[in-house]
């Protein structure tokens, strides 16, 4: 490769650029090749004495050691870690948070309008239910394709592209007629919409500072609850008002949707991706032959399969707690509970905000209790409110609400930084496996709606009125199900926790004095007198 194809391959790396961020691109270097994680790479052993010595330490290893709190005491302050952010850093995560949570916005609009969407298709709430069913089987697909080219060329164009297909079918939504029609358009949203969260979390987190990393990543799972909020909202204020109904609160989606594209759009590559194709471009350069990315990534999954087989149990648990808790959760006030469409909405934006809270409040804790320990806690949580949550009838019902969400989504908000934590002996292909893990998760939860509703119809409720059945009832029984199933999986599963030193912490990352060279040598970079 000549000096000026190796410039142009990452011509948009400043040395101000690798000023301002190259030690949080290099800290993640060091962060992903400790021993711990390099161990994951080994293929697993299922020996008697391997298999005894693990489940011994998913108890000695549940809390945090004193070591380890004592050496990220100062996590518990998320301001002094929220300061190391960047300007352009805060771009990318605000743009991975606003496609992530108008993802959740179009899913939930379904939801929120499966009386309406029955009514105008002239079809029953079952079937209906088929078309969130469908969304959810097929993301599993759009994960593969966007995550794949999101790893291999960097997540901005591909990223992109899934955002404007997704506007595209926003608007065609819009213009449907028939229910066939309907399960057509979801069946494509779903591939769509299912490439969002792995390349959404790989924006946010690839150029986050580590420290910021657990707030960060409560932050951004919350882009799913503040989207359910804010599907609430504009469905109170667009479909229940305009003569459109649901059609025109999709069309506004679509309007939005245009709005983040072209944020996503005139950001650039991020930082850690750059550097990643500028390293490959000094190794061809320098005459290394190095494995292709395919190869590379079929040799990392035969030995990580493993950890990516539990990582899929793990989110389908999670799927099932927010779906199965979320879903129909609307539908019970409206038609069990008799609320009025204000008095719903009130309870569904109360639910969301403690959605909100929890992600954000848990995601950050977990840098000091853990990963696994906060899950934990989150799911005691939720499986204490049940019964308030699914049986109380009056105001206390709002509480019930707030604190069951605060606990299934406080859960969710330690996810994104714990799968990509779980991801590192592979992060070359983070998008990839975070987005494949969640959305098979989604897969083999795809059917909590229609369980649900399909369980509710032996329990039908007469005396409230035709076709009304005990929804609280049996989401009670799945909650807690599900809440269990959540708890024992987390417990069971492995955690990659570090422990950081005064002195990695206080060391300023600098690039290798060879590769430096080879830089300077290729023209790409002017000298900077400052060590970076």
């Amino acid at each position: 490769m000549s000096r000026e194809s190796l410039s142009r391959s990452s011509r948009s790396i400043s040395g101000e650029d690798i000023e301002h961020s190259i030690d949080n691109v290099e800290q993640e270097q060091k962060y992903h090749n400790t021993e711990s994680q390099q161990a994951a790479l080994k293929a697993p052993s299922f020996s008697a004495g391997s298999i005894n010595n693990y489940l011994k330490s998913r108890f000695t290893e549940l809390l945090p050691t004193k070591e380890y709190m004592q050496a990220n005491r100062d996590l518990l302050n998320p301001f002094p870690a929220i300061k190391e952010i960047s300007g352009k850093q805060w771009l990318f995560i605000l743009s991975g948070l606003a496609a992530w949570t108008w993802d959740s916005f179009d899913f939930f609009t379904v939801n929120l309008n499966v009386d309406k969407l029955a009514s105008d298709l002239q079809t029953d709430v079952k079937l209906i239910t088929w078309g969130i069913t469908l969304v959810l089987m097929l993301r599993t697909i759009g994960a593969f394709i966007f995550g794949y080219f999101g790893d291999k060329y960097g997540s901005k164009w591909p990223f992109v592209i899934n955002l404007i297909l997704m506007c595209i079918l926003q608007v065609g939504t819009g213009f449907i007629k028939t229910f066939k029609q309907f399960l057509g358009v979801r069946a494509l949203f779903g591939i769509i919409m299912g490439g969002i969260y792995g390349n959404a979390t790989a924006t946010a987190l690839d150029d986050c500072p580590i420290k910021a990393k657990g707030f960060i990543s409560g932050v951004l799972q919350q882009g799913y609850a503040l989207g359910y909020l804010l599907a609430v909202i504009f469905s109170r204020a667009i479909a229940d008002t305009t003569s459109k109904s649901w059609r025109a609160q999709f069309w506004f989606a679509a309007g939005v949707s245009v709005l983040i594209i072209t944020a996503r759009a005139v950001l650039p590559q991020t930082d850690a991706y750059q550097k990643k194709k500028l390293e490959k471009a000094i190794e061809e350069s320098s005459g290394v032959k190095t494995q292709s990315f395919e190869k590379k990534a079929a040799n990392v999954l035969k030995y990580y399969w493993l950890m990516l087989v539990y990582m899929v149990l793990l989110m389908a648990g999670f799927n099932f707690m927010s779906h199965g808790s979320q879903d129909l959760y609307p539908t019970y006030l409206k038609t069990q509970l008799r609320f009025s469409d204000d008095r719903s909405t009130v309870t569904n934006c109360v639910a969301n905000l403690g959605a909100i809270l929890g992600g954000i409040v848990m995601g950050h804790f977990s840098n000091f209790l853990g990963r696994r320990f906060s899950i934990i806690i989150c799911c005691i949580l939720g499986g204490a409110l049940i019964y308030p949550w699914a049986f109380v009838k009056n105001g206390g019902i709002n509480a019930a609400v707030f604190f069951l969400q605060f606990g299934v989504q406080g859960a969710f908000g330690v996810i994104p930084i714990h799968l990509s934590e779980l991801s590192t002996p592979a992060y070359e292909y983070r998008s990839f496996i975070v987005g494949i893990a969640y959305q098979l998760g989604n897969l083999a939860s795809s059917a909590s709606s229609t369980i649900e509703s399909t369980i509710g119809e032996r329990f039908p409720l007469p005396e409230i009125g035709k076709d009304v059945v005990n929804y609280g009832k049996v989401m009670a029984i799945f909650m807690g199900c599900v809440f269990g199933y959540v708890l024992l999986i987390t417990f069971l599963g492995p955690e990659i926790r570090i422990v950081r030193s005064q002195e990695e912490e206080e060391e300023k990352a600098v690039i290798d004095d060879n590769e430096r060279e080879k830089v300077y040598a290729a023209g790409e970079f002017e000298r900077v007198e400052k060590d970076i």
